[in-house]
């Protein structure tokens, strides 16, 4: 009866969680980004303004999810973040950790979809931010490295979306690698876990675990890019092996605090 009524609880603070989300967004894009647009016309002081509203509406919104129950978590390495000008690559296994990650790292930059830019609710925020837009084919590594060189935190997942139900990791994308390599920059690799997996792709939100689920983030020691740029080997090689040593890390990292799939 003690479970039944704990999953019910969870389930309803999960229903507020996103509820609160949504309002929360709405607030920002038609009513508080749209006024800072109008009191700030610098864009670079625009952009570390709204990066910081979001940063904050993030941690509010983790704070919330904590006291109501659904979610505990514990937090290793963060003075790893206390810089400027990351290439910050995690995995992803829940949706919960982008909201996370942005919450932890000052003036996170990230990628986003494009047409978020046509949604009028996400227009505002993503204009405001000047998060780097997925849209611009060919340039996207050159804007993601021109993001890094000027002092911002590029955050990415090397996956590309969620990692599929009964994987510790999904494939790697080269994209990630592409950065790192073309723009010379060291990166900074992120652990998360979250025990019981939920909000996964493809999972509904309502489908609560059986019991509040556990967050664990963990900033790991900087993988430089140099060896992997040794002697005249073409910026694709390097890129490839780069993708492959990541992906041995993180899966060694990963069954290293027992990730289960």
């Amino acid at each position: 009866m003690a479970d039944l009524a704990g999953r019910a609880w969870r389930t309803f603070g999960t229903a507020v969680s996103f509820v609160a989300f949504g309002l929360g967004g709405l607030v920002l894009g038609l009513l508080v980004f749209p006024l800072l647009r109008l009191a700030v016309r610098d864009p670079a002081r625009l952009g570390g303004l709204a990066r910081g509203l979001i940063q904050r509406s993030f941690a509010g919104h983790i704070a919330l999810m904590h006291r109501l129950g659904v979610l505990s978590y514990e937090l290793h390495g963060l003075e790893r973040l206390d810089r400027r000008g990351l290439l910050v690559l995690a995995n992803h296994p829940t949706l919960i950790d982008v909201v996370f990650l942005v919450s932890l790292i000052p003036q996170a930059d990230c990628v986003v979809k494009s047409r978020l830019l046509a949604n009028p609710f996400t227009r505002g925020p993503v204009r405001a931010t000047g998060y780097v837009c997925n849209d611009s084919g060919a340039g996207l590594v050159e804007d993601c490295i021109r993001t890094v060189q000027s002092g911002r935190n590029l955050v990415i997942f090397p996956e590309g979306t969620r990692t599929p139900r009964g994987q510790a990791l999904g494939p790697l994308q080269r994209g990630a690698a592409n950065i790192a390599v073309r723009g010379r920059i060291d990166v900074t690799p992120v652990l998360v876990t979250c025990q019981p997996r939920t909000l996964a792709k493809g999972e509904k939100w309502y489908r609560v675990p059986s019991r509040r689920f556990h967050v664990r983030i963990e900033v790991l020691p900087d993988i430089p890019v140099a060896p992997f740029l040794d002697g005249a080997a073409a910026e694709a090689l390097a890129a490839r092996r780069l993708t492959e040593t990541l992906d041995h890390f993180f899966k060694t990292e990963l069954s290293r605090v027992g990730a289960a799939n």
